[in-house]
């Protein structure tokens, strides 16, 4: 599968880092050209991706970044739109002002309907695309205390991905959704460590925390980005092409539902 994306190309948003930059490396593992997007440009970028500073939380930035992406490559074939996190404070509905709601959409559900809203008149235009919406397992299970902001916003993710893809499939458009459970990175640490201090607490407690919500992970642990990027890897692929509207669970067995 070397090369199956030659000529190919990728847009991953948030992906400096974590799930994006292993989504990132599977696609240009495969051939394709890279171009990631992030607030912060990264201090190294071995692989030379092509970086776009963007904050797609703000209404602004998706069409800044389709225009500099049409006015260099001329094209767009794979969209991951995996920029995204868990904003809101814990605690439940009480703690939670319409500031709060608002972020959560803005940067969740948002960023991925602008971008694609940005950029789908080309892939229609070429009559082929793939878009692969990074979701979570707590969009269908979510934690009360924990992730209600963040999972309202993702499962409005999940409805506009099917509807998406039923609207753009006869124009030869694959729009799939990838629900990633645990998955240890930095950004699944930084959540721990602000929990920990909101609730005055020690990491390890957070982290104990996390995992009495989560429940029992019948794989006893949580994912590499690795092993979500491959996923990504194969929707993208030549090999998914009678794929789309589905939404895959990656959660190693924690999800009650099927």
């Amino acid at each position: 599968m070397n090369s199956f994306l030659e000529g190919q190309i990728a847009l991953v948003t948030g992906g400096t880092k974590g799930i994006g930059k292993a989504i990132a490396d599977k696609l240009g593992d495969g051939g394709a050209q890279i171009i990631v997007t992030a607030r912060t440009e990264p201090t190294e970028n071995p692989n030379g991706y092509y970086f776009i500073a963007a904050d797609l939380a703000q209404p602004e930035s998706a069409n800044i970044v389709a225009k500099e992406i049409l006015d260099k490559y001329g094209k767009i074939d794979i969209i991951v739109n995996n920029a995204g996190g868990n904003l809101g404070p814990g605690g439940g509905f009480s703690t939670l002002s319409d500031e709060h709601w608002n972020n959560e959409l803005q940067l969740n559900l948002m960023s991925a309907v602008r971008i694609n809203k940005a950029l789908l008149p080309t892939m229609i235009e070429q009559q082929s695309g793939v878009i692969i919406n990074i979701s979570t397992y707590v969009a269908q299970q979510p934690i009360w205390d924990i992730t209600m902001t963040y999972s309202v916003a993702k499962a409005a993710l999940n409805a506009y991905s099917k509807a998406l893809a039923n609207e753009v499939g006869s124009k030869g458009i694959r729009v799939n959704t990838v629900s990633p459970g645990a998955v240890r990175t930095q950004l699944m640490q930084d959540f721990i460590e602000n929990l920990a201090k909101s609730s005055n607490t020690t990491v390890d407690e957070a982290f104990k925390l996390v995992m009495s919500k989560i429940g029992d992970i019948p794989l006893g642990r949580m994912a590499t980005p690795e092993e979500i990027a491959n996923l990504v890897r194969f929707l993208a692929s030549p090999e998914a092409q009678y794929i789309t509207g589905s939404n895959y669970l990656v959660d190693g067995g924690v999800s009650s539902a099927i």
